[in-house]
């Protein structure tokens, strides 16, 4: 008697192509996530606000295979001295900007983001791309929300509210 994992494609139920070809999907995106290779003197190549955006994009899948609830690692991590040393020379590098372009300064808290996620075991092994300039870059928060799991449509500046007297005092 044949396995599950032994027959042909063709072989297979509904349901066992739709669990397989599932599982194959997973490996890939495993497999082009773990052999990206996005560095700062690439993404500064990019001259529009979009292009870079589009080359860091990273579709939600990193949460799973970085800190995914390591919160004490992540917090040991952004708090070391070396960490608080090196994303000092991104933000003066990069002049405080959003993804590097200069039109785009941040007014609020400036995030250093890794272009290629960086894993528990870069952490805990003293991997040197966690620490690299190559692989960090400036962002604010709504770049970075943007970057790990939305679109570049979430960053598009929205319509002031036009304000009328008295709208924002209820009593009155």
């Amino acid at each position: 008697m044949q396995s599950k994992h032994s027959r042909s494609i063709e072989e297979m139920t509904k349901n066992d192509r739709s669990y397989y070809l599932h599982t194959i999907d997973h490996i890939l995106i495993l497999f082009n996530f773990n052999n990206m290779t996005r560095t700062y003197q690439e993404l500064i190549t990019f001259p529009t606000f979009e292009e870079r955006f589009k080359y860091c994009k990273l579709d939600g899948k990193p949460s799973e295979l970085t800190f995914n609830g390591h919160r004490l690692l992540n917090q040991m991590l952004y708090r070391s001295p070396q960490w608080k040393s090196v994303r000092q020379k991104v933000i003066l590098r990069d002049n405080g900007c959003d993804l590097g372009i200069a039109d785009r300064p941040i007014f609020h808290n400036i995030l250093v983001h890794h272009l290629n996620p960086i894993t528990i075991e870069q952490i805990t092994n003293h991997d040197p791309i966690v620490f690299d300039l190559n692989n960090l870059i400036c962002v604010d928060y709504d770049t970075h929300s943007a970057i790990h799991y939305g679109d570049l449509k979430a960053l598009a500046p929205t319509k002031p509210i036009e304000r009328k007297p008295n709208d924002q005092t209820p009593w009155k």
